[in-house]
Parts: structure tokens; sequence; C-alpha cells
């Protein structure tokens, strides 16, 4: 403020002396204002693979096209603007961009080593922050830009580090109680229901807003047909007791839990990635020249017929 004030002494102005004595002046307002965080790999390579697979997480888990989570702010039908995210190329390196109205945040990786997250407000209204260049505006932005950048930082870094410890996937996967010694339902991995229910709950979405009956209905039902409210009630009750949803006090929305969302992250991408792929791999059926090509079907094979040859060797082929 200082430096312009001093230029605006030097500048030609359309205010006379008995102008600027009666308080006539320029005001300085925000036009764009970017902030970033960058992270350093030691291996370029490692960074480089990090942020791939974590691009793919953004795409195929709950996809976010409301990307109110990222800027904390509520996005309903009439909420005017853009609300999208999308995947550019730069030359050989991908990046990410979150369009939210005006703003957006940009995350991609720099000279190959670096992961650079910039958030970008061109309009401070769309953050309920005023244009005027004041100190109370200016330390509003900060901290809702810093704000961002820390936040979808935490959401691909609890994407990643989603693996349970034995205690606490044993406690989901098998019948229990919950702290007020009510019955908890298991959640049992691989059934079908089961995995739609928490692939569904991966929606960056339910991280802001919370989530109803009908709105976490809404994207079951997309992954199973045929899905009635009669059940969402019931897997409603099975989620909350096993620790994956709070309800909100005097709504009846609830909040899904920190722990909740790792272990629903763990449960789809392992699901996905790991045993559906894994077992066509494994599949007696599979095509010879097909299996050859499939480092996993190759070391299943050779141990079938290795534990065959140490049957027969035991005499107790039938």
């Amino acid at each position: 403020m200082g430096v312009f004030r001093r230029c605006e002494r030097l500048l030609p102005s359309p205010f006379s002396a008995d102008d600027r004595e009666r308080g006539y002046r320029y005001q300085l307002a925000l036009r764009q204002l970017e902030l970033s965080d960058t992270r350093v790999f030691d291996q370029p390579r490692a960074g480089r693979e990090w942020f791939e697979r974590t691009l793919r997480d953004q795409l195929t888990l709950g996809r976010p096209d409301h990307v109110a989570v990222v800027f904390q702010r509520k996005v309903i039908a009439t909420t005017p603007g853009r609300f999208w995210t999308r995947v550019f190329n730069r030359g050989d390196q991908v990046g990410l961009q979150v369009h939210y109205k005006h703003s957006k945040v940009k995350q991609y990786l720099k000279e190959g080593r670096a992961l650079r997250t910039e958030t970008t407000v061109n309009d401070s209204y769309d953050f309920g922050v005023g244009r005027l260049l004041t100190e109370a505006n200016f330390k509003a932005l900060l901290a809702i830009g810093h704000d961002i950048n820390e936040r979808l930082l935490d959401a691909q870094l609890e994407a990643c580090a989603c693996a349970p410890d034995s205690e606490t996937l044993a406690r989901v996967v098998l019948p229990g109680h919950d702290h007020d010694g009510q019955p908890a339902p298991a959640l049992r991995f691989g059934d079908p229901r089961v995995q739609a229910l928490l692939a569904s709950l991966c929606c960056f979405s339910h991280l802001l807003d919370g989530l109803t009956n009908r709105s976490l209905r809404t994207h079951v039902a997309r992954l199973l047909p045929g899905y009635s409210p009669r059940q969402m009630t019931y897997d409603l009750r099975r989620l909350r007791r096993n620790g994956f949803l709070t309800r909100i006090e005097g709504s009846r929305r609830y909040q899904l839990t920190a722990d909740g969302r790792r272990l629903a992250v763990f449960f789809a991408k392992t699901y996905a990635r790991v045993v559906t792929p894994s077992l066509s791999e494994l599949d007696p059926a599979l095509p010879d020249e097909i299996g050859a090509r499939s480092h996993l079907a190759r070391a299943w094979r050779a141990y079938e017929r290795a534990l065959d040859e140490r049957i027969a060797d035991a005499a107790l082929a039938p």
C-alpha cells in the first residue's frame, strides 16, 4: 500500500489538491491472487509415479464433478458459475485443474520433481470476501487459498495411505457391537451391495455437505439397480454403527468420518484394482495365449503344477 501511495504522487491524477483534502482518492482492489504449495520429492521418478496414481484416483473413485470439498463452499443447483475437474497435458507432463466459479486450483509436477499446488482466486466474491485491498480481506484470502491447497493434498494422501490394521479390518467385516453395545452388522468385503455402498461413500461431495438417505441412495442405485430406500435405511445404520458415519446433530444428515472415508477407499480400490482383475487372470478357462502375457497367471499355473506334482509324489491323488 505504501508503494502505491508513493507512486500515486508521481502519476497524473484527475483529483485536485482540494479533492484530496476532502478525502477523494483511489482505492486498490484485488483482481487476482495466486497462492502455491510446493512439495519436492527426493526421487523424481517416485514423484511422477505417485502423482499419476493420484490422478487416476481422482477420476475413478467418486469422480469429483462436485468440487465443493476442495473449495469448502456449498454448491447447489442454483449456484452460478462452473464447477468441473479436468486433466490437462503440458508437453510430457500431466496436471489437474479443479474449477469453482471464477477461481481454480491447479496441480502439476514442476520440473519433474516438485509437486506444485496453486490456487488462483480471480474474484474474491466467490468466497464472500470484499474486493478492496484491505488487511482483513487480504488475510482472509490468504487463509482461503492455503486451506484449499491443504484440503486437496490431504484428500489425496488419505486415498494413498488407506490400508487399515488387522483389528480394524476384522471389526468391519465381522459382526460386532458399537460403543453403545448396539449390534453392528458386518460389512463383508466382496459383497456386491457392500462394495457399491462403500464405493459411493468415496464421492468428494460427501466430505463437505454430508449425506442423506436420498443423496447416498442415488449414488448406490447407479451401481446396484433396484436398490430401495428400505435397504438404504438399513445400510445407513450399518455404516453408523461401524464408525463410518456420525449423525449431524439436529438434522437427518450424516457426516463421513476420516476413518470411514479411509476404509471406504481401501475397500473400493482393493476390490476394483486387485481382486477383480486378479481373479480374471487366475481363471482356469483363461486361454493359454492370454495367460502367458500375465505374470500373475504364469506364477499361479506354475504353483498349481508344482502342487499337483507334490500330491502325486505323496500318493494322495485319486
